[in-house]
Order: C-alpha cells, then structure tokens, then sequence
C-alpha cells in the first residue's frame, strides 16, 4: 500500500442493533469527504489480527460494557495481539465507543488500560453511551471517526 494512503482500522464487537448504530456512526465519519488519504478498513473483534494492527496507521475500537468490562470478544483481540505488537504498536493513535445499559465505567477502565500498556496515544476521550443512542451520541460516535480519519490523514 502507497503511503500516500494511509489506514484506520475500527475493531468493533458490534453485538446489537445499538452498536450497529454507533459502529455506522464512527465508520461513517472516518470516510467523510472532509479527510483525503485514509482508507477504513472495519474487522470484527473476533477476527481482527496483529497483522490488522501492523497496517494500521490508527485504530478506534467499539466494544459493549458486559458485566461492568469491554465484551469478551475485545478482549480477545488483545490478548492475541498484545504481545507481537507491544514494540511495533506504540504511539498508535487510537479511539474508543462503548454503549451500555446503565454504566460503561468498567469498560473504558479496561481498554484505557490496556492501550496504555500498549503505549497507544489517546485521541480524544471516549464516546460512553448509555441506554439508547440519541442524536448527539451519533454525532459524537461520527466526530470520533472523523477525528482519528484526520489525524492520520497525510494531507
């Protein structure tokens, strides 16, 4: 791939109409015509790979809170990819959404812990949606796409 491209990659675990909303939201925002040079390329939590990572110029991540943590198909992805890409990784700019029923704390503790262990580099704060989405969760799930998009961008 031409540097003159470079790559976001959202892992989600999009497990409900809900997610599916903010999922569309983020992807949605990271293709808008407003950013040039950034190719989206979505995998699922449970197929996303180290090798995803190592073609990445960016990552946003999208995960419920389950039981007061991310899903378990998220975490999944870091225990496989934590270790071949603990060096190659770091200062990767990275994302996060996270919807829950009634609390999401759990869950950015978790990935917040993680990605910093990874020595990822935080973007913007995370997007926390409780209950249903409503329109400016969306905007902010599409801001949040749109930000990373820009920051890598090599326009």
């Amino acid at each position: 791939m031409s540097r003159d491209v470079r790559r976001l990659l959202i892992v989600h675990h999009t497990a409900s109409p809900t997610l599916h909303e903010l999922f569309a939201a983020v992807r949605e925002g990271a293709t808008t015509d407003e950013v040039e040079g950034v190719e989206v390329v979505a995998r699922a939590a449970l197929r996303a790979t180290a090798v995803d990572l190592f073609e990445a110029d960016g990552v946003v991540l999208g995960t419920p809170a389950n039981i007061g943590y991310m899903s378990g198909a998220l975490k999944h992805f870091f225990d496989t990819v934590y270790y071949p890409c603990l060096e190659e990784t770091r200062r990767l700019p990275y994302g996060l959404y996270v919807h829950g029923n009634n609390d999401t704390t759990g869950a950015v503790r978790a990935v917040e812990s993680i990605a910093a262990g990874l020595g990822w580099e935080r973007v913007r704060e995370p997007v926390t949606v409780t209950g249903p989405p409503g329109k400016d969760d969306l905007a902010a799930c599409w801001e949040l796409g749109a930000t990373l998009a820009a920051t890598i961008s090599p326009a």
